[in-house]
């Protein structure tokens, strides 16, 4: 008999089908989370319209979802470290799938912002573990590449829901965006068949058959003997709970990453919900207004992929700071007057650097919370962060309301881009110098 270190076997892994399989999965379920945040957007402008709504309104109507994120990511994230990631995540998707199939029906701004609210509750439990799930089995020379990568269905999933809406809106109406959540429900048997369980949490459980079987995928060339000891370094944590995450040093950087998460959140929201609308006000048809979101999802695709691969090469905090600043430039540059080819190329990269940017903080997160409390630091780190989101699409319909120039609209959205780029050099100032957050994951996962 011989101790196995399971994060050592992980760690030093060739990337094989098993580890695509598992990143393939989490995209598909990220892609269906993406579609159903990014609907509110498209269909913004025909339900204010339809409804009559003024900009605070539909902006507090767009928050309910980010409500419930918010109470999900809370919830969901530490639940799944007690009952499985696996659980946790098929609980979160047939949630929030469910009431936006009900959403269809909603007949006012009520039934709507209720719909939108269950709604959340599952997008925002979804992220956490999904991420938490693709951090776990990635191997360490390529971990914020993998969940960057894993992440980008999130993008895929807005431009998605932006395709789908410049051919369903004038044919079907709004309501036939919602009902198109249906055809993922119907995916959701064979994505838990193949999903794995988080090896972690099947070793604290004492279900190691399983965990052997696991380890066995995730890297072929290990012999693991049935008789072999599982080890998981620290499963001598105090458990799950959210105090753990201010313990031994990590307070500092805690609060840093929670504050980075209300920026971007915010920033990705207040642009997700009104840049549509933005545009339209602007002089552009439902249309161009939604292929400019179209725009904003491809490049926070390409930009988190981007974002992970020079993480993974350089350092992930600095490259998160060079981001933000660029989102900051590149919104506020939004507002001024600009012919067409440059408008699609900003709106890109502001997508790239705050959608993007959110990507590479889970990447972040996930790396520097220890496998015992990773759920629960990423889970707490998008609950709090949700507060932004919930401010982005209220801000937007506040700025709207006073009809404000559209520079000052945009720079209004380029703010927490600063603050955001301040949070995440004092993280890099204060961890320690001579660790990468990619070398963090080794030590602490």
């Amino acid at each position: 008999m011989q101790k196995v270190d399971v994060h050592g076997v992980i760690d030093g892994a060739r990337f094989n089908r098993f580890h695509w399989m598992v990143m393939v999965l989490c995209a598909l379920l990220l892609i269906f989370d993406g579609y159903d945040l990014f609907i509110f957007g498209v269909v913004l402008p025909v339900i204010m319209k339809e409804w009559g709504l003024t900009p605070l309104e539909a902006g507090a109507l767009g928050s309910y979802a980010l409500f419930g994120m918010m109470f999900g990511a809370l919830v969901f994230g530490t639940l799944a470290d007690k009952i499985g990631r696996k659980k946790g995540i098929a609980i979160c998707f047939v949630l929030f799938s469910t009431a936006t199939i009900i959403n269809g029906f909603a007949s006012n701004p009520t039934e709507f912002g209720i719909c939108r609210f269950i709604a959340g509750l599952g997008c925002g439990g979804l992220m956490p573990n999904a991420v938490a799930l693709m951090n776990e089995y990635a191997p360490k020379r390529l971990r914020s590449t993998l969940v960057a990568v894993m992440f980008s269905g999130y993008s895929l999933g807005g431009m998605l829901s932006a395709g789908v809406g410049i051919y369903m809106l004038p044919r079907f109406g709004w309501e036939s965006m919602f009902f198109a959540a249906a055809i993922p429900l119907l995916l959701l048997p064979l994505i838990l068949w193949l999903l794995p369980e988080s090896i972690g949490f099947l070793v604290r459980q004492g279900k190691h058959d399983k965990a052997r079987a696991l380890l066995a995928q995730v890297d072929p060339s290990k012999t693991i003997n049935a008789n072999d000891q599982l080890e998981l370094v620290d499963t001598k944590g105090r458990g799950a709970s959210v105090l753990e995450l201010f313990r031994e040093g990590r307070a500092l950087r805690t609060l840093c990453i929670w504050v980075s998460f209300f920026c971007c959140l915010l920033m990705v929201y207040a642009l997700s919900s009104w840049l549509p609308k933005l545009m339209a006000n602007a002089g552009y048809s439902l249309g161009s207004s939604l292929s400019f979101l179209l725009a904003l999802n491809f490049g926070g695709m390409a930009g988190a992929i981007l974002g992970g691969y020079l993480g993974d090469r350089y350092n992930l905090t600095k490259v998160m700071v060079c981001f933000f600043v660029t989102a900051a430039v590149s919104i506020s540059l939004l507002g001024f007057k600009s012919p067409t080819p440059l408008l699609y190329a900003l709106i890109a990269v502001a997508g790239a650097t705050t959608i993007g940017t959110q990507i590479l903080l889970y990447a972040g997160a996930a790396q520097f919370y220890g496998l015992s409390i990773r759920s629960t630091g990423l889970g707490w780190a998008s609950g709090v962060g949700r507060n932004g989101a919930i401010v982005g699409p209220l801000l937007g319909g506040a700025l709207l309301g006073i009809n404000l120039p559209l520079q000052l609209n945009f720079m209004a959205f380029a703010l927490p881009g600063v603050i955001a780029a301040i949070a995440m050099t004092l993280f890099a100032l204060s961890s320690p110098s001579s660790v990468r957050p990619s070398a963090l994951a080794g030590s602490q996962a």
